[in-house]
Formats: structure tokens, sequence, C-alpha cells
């Protein structure tokens, strides 16, 4: 399921495109940033399925060479574990997993050549040799091999990154929080239970937030830009980073919005979002005006906490 962090990403990123000049209504923008996580979590079953399209390519090779019309020793008797493994046949196998690619018309037959480069990639790390070595047959290394694959293989791979652009502009971006579901999904599996796949959202909640969270930053910009040059007096707003204003902006959007969330909660998320999306040392500009700002408007009552926003963290 995607974290709370992923989408408030999500959210700023629609924030950024409509200030950096292709704003539309935010009904329809918000419609646009709905359709944006629906289709980043098609990417989740997908990248799931890649590992049984590699080894269904291994396993055509093993029948290629035992067809040959002198195979050598070894492609007479081949070393099978990898295609055996049974964390894999447990993907392959899943009902619901295969309705999911169907439904969305998702697979990997369209990319023989993403197939074999995986696979060639794998075939020469290490943990795969390590694996195929090992004279232990246990679920344990199965699952810590298949983890092993999607740490190693798939994580950064430029070619899997050009395939997924070509599909989804968004993809490539989506990957790294893909993957992290992917490897909870993979740590979670048990011998004899049926592959269980992770819901979109935790909670009803965290879809209402998405819409909540922008609704507010969209329609109250102007206003928290106003809040923002009090702070930023002796710096010119429109010179300030248009992502960095975006941040700050939809950050005090969710302090005077969200009662139930703690302030500590929200200065922590974006100032860690700050680090990744923003320009250099902004996380440490960003911390001392949202530390300062967040004071003075729980002061003045413009912030206001209840419940679980109450605790301190």
């Amino acid at each position: 399921m995607f974290s709370r962090r992923y989408l408030r990403i999500k959210v700023l990123k629609a924030l950024y495109a409509r200030q950096a000049g292709a704003a539309d209504t935010i009904t329809i923008e918000e419609k646009n940033l709905v359709a944006a996580i629906n289709k980043a979590y098609d990417l989740y079953p997908h990248i799931v399925s890649l590992i049984v399209d590699v080894k269904r390519y291994a396993g055509e090779r093993i029948e290629i060479a035992l067809r040959k019309h002198l195979p050598t020793e070894e492609e007479l008797n081949p070393n099978r574990k990898f295609i055996s493994n049974k964390v894999v046949a447990q993907i392959e196998n899943d009902e619901n997993l295969d309705q999911m690619l169907v439904q969305k018309k998702l697979g990997w037959a369209g990319s023989p050549e993403l197939i074999k480069h995986l696979w060639q990639k794998m075939v020469e790390a290490d943990y795969y040799k390590e694996y195929m070595a090992s004279e232990r047959n246990t679920y344990a290394e199965d699952r810590k091999f298949v983890e092993e694959f999607y740490l190693q293989t798939v994580q950064d791979n430029e070619m899997l990154i050009g395939v997924l652009e070509e599909s989804s502009i968004m993809w490539s971006d989506d990957l790294d929080f893909i993957l992290i579901m992917v490897l909870r999904t993979i740590s979670s599996m048990r011998e004899q239970q049926e592959l269980e796949l992770l819901p979109q959202y935790k909670s009803d909640d965290d879809a209402a937030f998405v819409k909540r969270l922008f609704a507010a930053a969209a329609v109250g910009y102007g206003e928290n830009v106003a809040i923002l040059e009090q702070y930023t007096k002796n710096w010119d707003v429109e010179r300030i980073a248009v992502m960095d204003n975006v941040i700050m902006t939809t950050a005090i959007a969710e302090l005077i919005t969200f009662d139930s969330i703690p302030v500590k909660v929200t200065l922590d998320e974006y100032i860690e979002i700050a680090k990744y999306y923003s320009t250099l040392g902004s996380s440490t500009f960003i911390n001392g005006i949202l530390d300062k700002l967040s004071t003075d408007l729980v002061k003045s009552g413009k912030i206001v906490k209840q419940g679980r926003g109450l605790v301190e963290i």
C-alpha cells in the first residue's frame, strides 16, 4: 500500500505542475492526480510478475539446450534450482495476480529483450551463483533469492526504466516506491499460503487524505504564500525555487487542515521530501521557516490539533 509520504509527493508534483503553468480546474487536476496514483498502483502487480517471466525464459533456455543434436553433459543435467523456486511458483500460480494482470492488460510478453537482459544480469550476480551452488532447498532460501533479484537486478536497472517510460512517463519515478511494496509482499510470503497482494491504500482515510490535501493546498495557495512571506522578508518569494514554495505552502495547508496529524509529523515529512525533491540545502532552509511559522500559528490559534494530532512524536 502507498505510504502517506508517497501520497504527499504525488500531491506536491500535481501542485508543482499547477504553479509551473499547467493549471486546469481544480476538479480536473484532482481527477488527474487520482488517475496518476491509480496508474502507479498498476505497476505493482506488473513488477511482482517480472521474476516469473525471467524464470520462464530460463526454463526455455534449458529446453532448447536439451534439444540440441549433441548437448553437453551440463546441458543434459541442468541445474533447475531457479526454475523450481517455490516462491516464484507461488507468484506464477496466483489467480488473483493473474486476474489483475489480465484486467489491466499488463505483462512482459512485448519486452523479450528486457527479460533476456535481466536474466543475464541475474546469472552473472554473486547471489545467483551462491544460490545455485547451495545444496539447501528451503523455502526461506528461495524467498531470500527472490528478494535479492529485486534488490540487485531490478533496482536501478536502466533498461527496465527505459521500458517503463515507454509505457507510462510516470512509472520510472514510481519504481522505487513500488519496489518497496514488492519487497514487503515477498518478505510476508509463507509456504502453503496464498500470495497476499497489498491494497492500494491502507484505508479509506488515505484515499480521502490525498484529495483533501490537494484541494486545501490548491485553493489556499495564495493565502499560504501570504503567510510564508511573513517569514521570508529577506527573501523574494518569487525567486525562491518553485518546488520550495510548493513544499512550504503545502505543509502549511496540511498543518491547518488536518487536526489529527501532529505538527512534528507534518514538519518531518516535508523536510525529508525536500531533501530529494528540491534544491541543495533547501531542507535546512525549509526546516527553519516551517519551525518558526508552525510555532507562531499554533500560538495564534491558526493551527489547532485534537485527538491523535495532540500526540508529541
